[in-house]
């Protein structure tokens, strides 16, 4: 038993408390396409995809991503360009990586079935203890504990853990919490329950108390100030990037193409396709003949405007330049290839990439 429980009295109101949590589950809980299907690879995948990713966002995307790999076989048989392109504006492209890494040690590994251990599942590449909790849990009803950011905004709220919420300690506080209360009974439904809570009544910002089903256990209500937990953990500054960038068009078949090739690997959104492009960390710009230099054509043609995207730790401000080439001009190295333009939103591109795009094609009134 948690020391938190222990020495807070918890420990004789917890079975109170795991069934006002779960009565409110029940009646309360969102119809998503991942829940109730008892499928496994379906529960992966959407905790895969939920990680730093709203619910609506996901919807969608778990949809399409299910009717195009509907199961580890296929996953595992895919292409990495295949499944970049279904990810393709989650962001956060490791994430697909792993699924596609994962599915293949799967069927090599495992007969084509996702382990039901959490020692087994925590093996395979991109599984956490958080992701193989909430498989362990939801799809095979093990009590096995889980902690994401809405479940720590809970338990700081509930037991008033102050502090910052990243420290060594209180991640053991919270993964300690999380393993004493989960019900045996019902683990995945109570874990999902604790993530509901935390997306749609303990909120950051406002956070809807007098909605809550156990807000009677909440130290941070009844102090009056629950917004005040968890502790607001100081961000590292965000580094600044220049780019350049040349959308290189030309017409064939009477049809507009645009040259593209996949990013570096070990990088930023690496794998992914763009435009020629060279970054450089820092706020010096390249040089325009850098640019040029990577297809091996002399003119940038004229500028297009300049666009800014922020990563989670880089902020990259790009100018953008377009050259229409004759469809005759023979483009140097291997690494770049032609996609006809009306193909491009269904390649596997990045939000940057997509942004690009929508300046060249809507640039700025002058």
């Amino acid at each position: 038993m948690s020391e938190v429980l222990a020495t807070s009295g918890w420990e004789a109101r917890k079975g109170a408390f795991q069934q006002a949590l779960l009565r409110w589950f029940w009646r309360e809980r969102r119809d998503l396409p991942w829940r109730g299907v008892g499928d496994p690879y379906a529960t992966w995948v959407s905790e895969i995809m939920l990680q730093q990713t709203q619910v609506v966002t996901v919807i969608d995307y778990f949809q399409r991503w299910m009717a195009r790999f509907p199961d580890v076989a296929s996953l595992a048989a895919a292409r990495e360009e295949e499944v970049l392109e279904q990810w393709s504006g989650l962001g956060y492209y490791r994430r697909a990586r792993f699924l596609h890494r994962a599915a293949k040690v799967i069927v090599d590994e495992h007969g084509g079935e996702l382990p039901s251990t959490l020692e087994g599942l925590r093996e395979l590449p991109g599984i956490g203890p958080y992701t193989a909790g909430a498989i362990a849990s939801i799809a095979y009803g093990i009590a096995a504990p889980i902690v994401d950011g809405n479940v720590i905004r809970v338990f700081s709220r509930l037991f008033a853990i102050s502090g910052d919420p990243r420290s060594s300690a209180n991640q053991k506080t919270f993964w300690a919490l999380a393993e004493a209360l989960v019900d045996p009974r019902k683990p995945g439904d109570f874990n999902e329950a604790l993530m509901e809570l935390g997306a749609r009544v303990c909120t950051p910002r406002s956070p809807a108390c007098l909605l809550c089903p156990v807000r009677e256990y909440c130290a941070g209500f009844a102090s009056g100030e629950p917004e005040a937990l968890p502790e607001v953990a100081r961000r590292s500054a965000v580094k600044p990037m220049r780019a350049l960038t040349v959308v290189v068009y030309r017409q064939r078949a009477g049809k507009r193409e645009v040259l593209v090739g996949p990013r570096e690997a070990g990088g930023l959104l690496a794998g992914l396709l763009e435009f020629p492009t060279v970054e450089r960390e820092g706020k010096r710009w390249p040089r325009l003949d850098e640019v040029a230099q990577i297809v091996g054509i002399e003119e940038l043609g004229e500028e297009v405007g300049e666009i800014t995207h922020v990563f989670s730790h880089r902020r990259l401000q790009t100018r953008i330049y377009a050259a229409e080439i004759d469809a005759s001009v023979h483009i140097a190295g291997d690494r770049w290839r032609w996609v006809p333009e009306r193909e491009l939103g269904q390649a596997a591109i990045s939000a940057l990439t997509r942004k690009i795009y929508e300046r060249w094609t809507q640039p700025e009134p002058v």
